[in-house]
């Protein structure tokens, strides 16, 4: 089985949802194939800053169930 016969599989799920009125199958099939064509993780490029999100619980150790 190929990444070619994977999208077919998937072109024909999601035309059989469509003639079915399943929107969410035929999200579901279009999401697939963005993840088997690697489309789902967005366009970056290598030398951009990336953002990064920290956080950090500080826990009162006098008191476990209270936190700051």
């Amino acid at each position: 089985m190929s990444i070619d016969d994977l999208m077919t599989e998937l072109d024909d799920a999601r035309l059989t949802a469509k003639a079915n009125g399943q929107a969410s199958a035929m999200v579901a099939a279009t999401m697939s194939k963005a993840k088997l064509l690697g489309l789902d993780k967005g366009v970056t490029d290598d030398n951009e800053v990336q953002p990064v999100s920290v956080i950090v619980n500080v826990k009162d150790a006098r008191k476990p169930d209270r936190v700051c």
